[in-house]
């Protein structure tokens, strides 16, 4: 969407009336003060005709005559950040300009401040991340890319340190599903979606390309070098291309201790062969047909290599000679069609995944291993919205994918799946005059999944019909009540049956999710409480072995899980502020008879929550942000040798905007873990210290 912006370009003008104003105000009030008040009324006519003075004064140097200029035209994006307080599923979204002031690098620096999210992190900047909300499970979290689905081999579980926010207009996270009619199928099948966004390049009338460079440094090795060109053909097309280079050497400081209760000996050691190379380079290419037909495509490339630190014991860290190489290659594109009475969505993409694990020195082996895996997948998806009256509307959405998994081990070297998905969608809403609203969804998903295996004569069929129903009532257009109910089927992934060589006996994981929730909207204030209940069937529950590379999968029976989300917004002038609490109740409920029965699952905290503080001046920027979780177990047994203490990490950063002539120059520096606490999210895996971060970007 593209306005023309017209405005007085003497801003002389503007300083004389500003003045001409406040000094009327002074002798209006002076004079008012000393008037009786039936005068009042006098003195109030008096200051309108002051005030309407001000804007019959002629311009700075116009002799007389009025000089009006139309400044630069300026095009202004149409992506706009999904509503995070009138939609029956719970939203959070963190835009570009918050992903700027907090230093954000990965996609997991987005979510770590979101409430709901466990976030599993296994040390560094190379280590992997996988997110979990409201207790479902880090495969029930669909990862999607401008309304694309992302898959990834390793492990069953996406990692979200693959994918960076350099180019990113917005990253959200909604509960059950996304509240939008061209939705597709799959995101309808998500327990909970979380996409990243590519920002559309904005360019003024005059100009036809904007380059923009960064580079940023940090403790233990960190370069992150990147390069942004964005180029405007024509009118209607555009393109951009970002290009990121990230490394890190991994030997960070940390605390060895011989005890578990660590109340005995202890040393300081540095974390071994844990070092990471990734680039990825990212083109867009952006096409307006016309105001209401646009069509997007992107070719994403990430390649990089990961050395697997070995896991710390309590006595020692174990050696190790083990490291992946992945490689991810998709190209998507995204067609969309609006009009007055519907709209359309048709989305496809390709890709290709290559993952290799190898183990070149094990101590326990005198020969080399190595397993390769590669995964290519087809996918198109097709959605439509009719709007059949002012109050209603109907939408429906289809999509298919063909996918493929080979390795060179002997057994499950050969898998193909075929899936498709149906959805159809009712929606009902209703708005007065006064800014009350009602708005009901309901929709029904079909799925249909099937394997075939080379060395297996039966094939694994999935097949499954999903409800959804969403109620959202507001009244006065502040306060939302909000409620939803989903059932969401998922049958184990590729990674989980036939990753590796052992093969596994998996059930579909279902899980039934209740929330009710309250949102509230003010000038300054902004909050939101839910309360859901999960109830999940055959849980898989992923834990690592001896490495990232080898994971453990079982089915666990029934999971729990009684939560509570509540965020807090206010903004004041200059100065923002920002608070999460969540607490989360996930037990086990599988057998009454078994050891584990009401115990919490395993790396699911009770209470865990985060805050950010930002001072806006005209000086230096400041910032501060924190991160607290509880307690949690590694085990599903919840004794106290298998626990995990709390803890709290605390950052501050700084940053300056410097206008140039030719260009912005941004400085800015971060201190992260500022205590420097010694902490695991995971066990075996301690997390970095104290580090520091210091970027420099220049934007022509």
């Amino acid at each position: 969407m593209e306005k023309n912006i017209y405005a007085l370009e003497d801003r002389s003008r503007m300083s004389i009336v500003v003045t001409y104003c406040i000094v009327s105000f002074i002798v209006w009030l002076r004079w008012r003060n000393r008037k009786c008040r039936k005068r009042h009324i006098v003195s109030d006519v008096t200051l309108c005709l002051m005030y309407s003075g001000a804007f019959l004064l002629p311009p700075a140097g116009a002799a007389g005559q009025d000089t009006v200029r139309a400044l630069d035209e300026v095009e202004i994006s149409s992506q706009r950040p999904p509503s995070t307080m009138r939609t029956a599923t719970p939203t959070q979204v963190v835009d570009a300009s918050t992903i700027e002031k907090l230093g954000a690098l990965q996609l997991s620096d987005a979510v770590r401040q979101m409430a709901g999210v466990t976030l599993k992190d296994y040390g560094g900047v190379g280590g992997m991340k996988t997110v979990s909300a409201r207790g479902l499970g880090s495969q029930f979290s669909t990862v999607t890319i401008d309304g694309v689905a992302v898959n990834d081999a390793q492990n069953g579980q996406v990692d979200l340190g693959r994918y960076l926010l350099g180019n990113a207009a917005y990253v959200s996270l909604s509960q059950g599903q996304q509240q939008t009619g061209l939705l597709s199928a799959r995101a309808y099948a998500a327990g909970n979606v979380l996409n990243l966004e590519t920002a559309e390049p904005r360019f003024f009338a005059a100009e036809r390309t904007n380059l923009k460079a960064s580079f940023e440094a940090g403790s233990f090795g960190m370069l992150n070098p990147s390069a942004q060109w964005e180029q405007r053909w024509s009118r209607r097309l555009k393109s951009s291309l970002w290009v990121n280079w990230l490394s890190s050497d991994g030997d960070y400081p940390f605390t060895l201790y011989y005890t578990g209760n660590r109340d005995d000996s202890s040393s300081t050691e540095r974390r071994r062969h844990s070092a990471m190379h990734m680039l990825t380079t990212d083109a867009n290419i952006f096409f307006r047909i016309a105001d209401s037909n646009r069509l997007s495509a992107k070719l994403h490339y990430m390649g990089g290599r990961h050395q697997l630190p070995g896991p710390v014991q309590l006595y020692k860290q174990s050696p190790s000679a083990q490291s992946t190489r992945e490689e991810v290659l998709f190209a998507q594109a995204r067609w969309t069609v609006e009009r007055r009475r519907w709209s359309s969505q048709l989305m496809g993409k390709v890709q290709s995944t290559y993952d290799l694990y190898e183990d070149s020195a094990a101590s326990t082996r005198t020969r080399y291993l190595m397993n390769d895996y590669r995964q290519r997948e087809a996918y198109l998806s097709g959605s439509a919205v009719y709007h059949l009256a002012r109050w209603m509307d109907l939408s429906a959405a289809v999509d298919g994918s063909l996918a493929s998994l080979r390795t060179n081990l002997a057994l499950r070297n050969d898998v193909h799946r075929e899936n498709l998905m149906t959805v159809a969608a009712l929606r009902l809403h209703k708005q007065d005059s006064s800014l009350n609203s009602i708005e009901l969804r309901a929709n029904l998903l079909g799925t249909m999944i099937r394997d075939r295996v080379a060395d297996l004569d039966t094939m694994p069929l999935y097949r499954r019909l999903s409800p959804f129903v969403g109620l959202t009532v507001t009244y006065g257009g502040r306060l939302t009540l909000r409620y939803f109910y989903k059932e969401t089927y998922r049958a184990p992934n590729f990674s989980e049956l036939y990753f590796f060589a052992m093969p596994r006996d998996l059930a579909p994981e279902r899980a039934r999710q209740h929330n009710v929730g309250l949102t509230y909207t003010g000038r300054a204030l902004a909050a939101t409480i839910d309360a859901y209940h999960n109830r999940v069937s055959d849980k898989i529950l992923a834990i690592p072995t001896q490495n990232m590379f080898l994971w453990s999968m079982q089915n666990i029976g029934r999971v729990h899980i009684l939560g509570l989300d509540a965020t807090l917004s206010l903004q004041l002038s200059d100065l923002s502020l920002q608070l999460n609490y969540t607490y989360q109740h996930a037990v086990d409920r599988s057998d009454p008879s078994g050891p584990t029965y009401g115990h919490q699952i395993a790396y699911t905290p009770r209470h865990s929550g985060g805050g950010t503080l930002r001072w806006e001046n005209r000086w230096v920027n400041l910032g501060a942000t924190a991160m607290v979780v509880g307690e949690r177990y590694y085990r599903m047994q919840n004794s106290p040798e298998y626990l995990l203490a709390p803890y709290c990490d605390l950052g501050l950063s700084a940053d300056r905007s410097i206008d140039l002539p030719w260009g912005t120059l941004r400085l800015q520096v971060q201190v992260l873990n500022i205590l420097d606490v010694q902490y695991e999210v995971v066990r075996s895996y301690p997390m970095m210290g104290r580090n520091v971060r210091f970027k420099v970007s220049f934007e022509l």
